[in-house]
């Protein structure tokens, strides 16, 4: 893929279940690559969640998605998924999440891209920023993830710590035997205190610009353009 544009873009679940189901392809199609044929964050019963948003990472027309994750809100109605991915370990997670409802959290989940942008980091770095950034506009004060191995840096990258407050000092065998996950926790979504510098600038610049398009340069040193959107119509009480 040679100096691709890119279209970034987030929409609540509920506005688009055919956009939902086309991410979840793609996501269970990256997923098989590597033998998983069943993870929670996979499952769809978030397609009916008004508090869940997908971020796509799309060709410039739209006609391919390249990547993706979710930004899940809770509320009490629905599990996070990785509340529904490790309980069973280790049930403390249930209590933490619980605790941190009423001063708004979420999960930053279901991050996957295709091998066509594997190369241009896009499926970890770029999502992480744009999931942060929606996080920061739903203004939640904490985040959760649970990260493949390949994605712990990255998650560092933009603020979040390894919760050592669940598991074996945050890892899991999941989603199956042989494989390990972290559980991470963006303790200061607002302040992003831990993150790297350049990550919390170009993220507060997300926040605060939510359109905008312009020329950038991938970490494997591509030239790119991506055009954001991450604007949901009546969704941000600070516009």
């Amino acid at each position: 893929m040679d100096n691709p544009k890119l279209k970034i873009t987030v929409f609540r679940a509920i506005d688009d279940h055919e956009l939902c189901q086309k991410y979840v392809d793609g996501h269970v199609r990256v997923l098989a690559i590597y033998g998983i044929t069943m993870i929670t964050s996979a499952k769809i019963e978030w397609f009916n969640d008004p508090d869940t948003y997908v971020i796509l990472v799309e060709s410039h027309n739209r006609d391919k998605i390249y990547g993706g994750a979710r930004v899940q809100v809770a509320k009490g109605n629905y599990e996070l998924p990785i509340e529904n991915a490790i309980k069973k370990f280790d049930p403390s997670v249930l209590t933490l999440v619980q605790e941190n409802i009423p001063a708004g959290t979420g999960e930053l989940c279901g991050l996957w891209n295709s091998r066509e942008v594997a190369g241009l980091g896009i499926g970890s770095i770029y999502l992480g920023r744009v999931g942060v950034a929606v996080a920061k506009r739903l203004n939640l004060s904490t985040l959760f993830a649970l990260c493949a191995p390949a994605t712990v840096k990255n998650c560092m990258r933009v603020g979040f710590s390894i919760e050592d407050r669940l598991g074996d000092s945050g890892g899991f065998f999941y989603p199956k035997e042989g494989l390990v996950a972290t559980a991470v926790t963006l303790h200061d979504v607002q302040e992003l205190s831990k993150a790297d510098e350049n990550e919390r600038e170009r993220i507060f610049d997300l926040w605060k610009n939510p359109i905008q398009d312009k020329p950038d340069l991938s970490p494997r040193g591509k030239k790119l353009e991506i055009d954001y959107n991450l604007v949901i119509e009546g969704q941000y009480s600070h516009l």
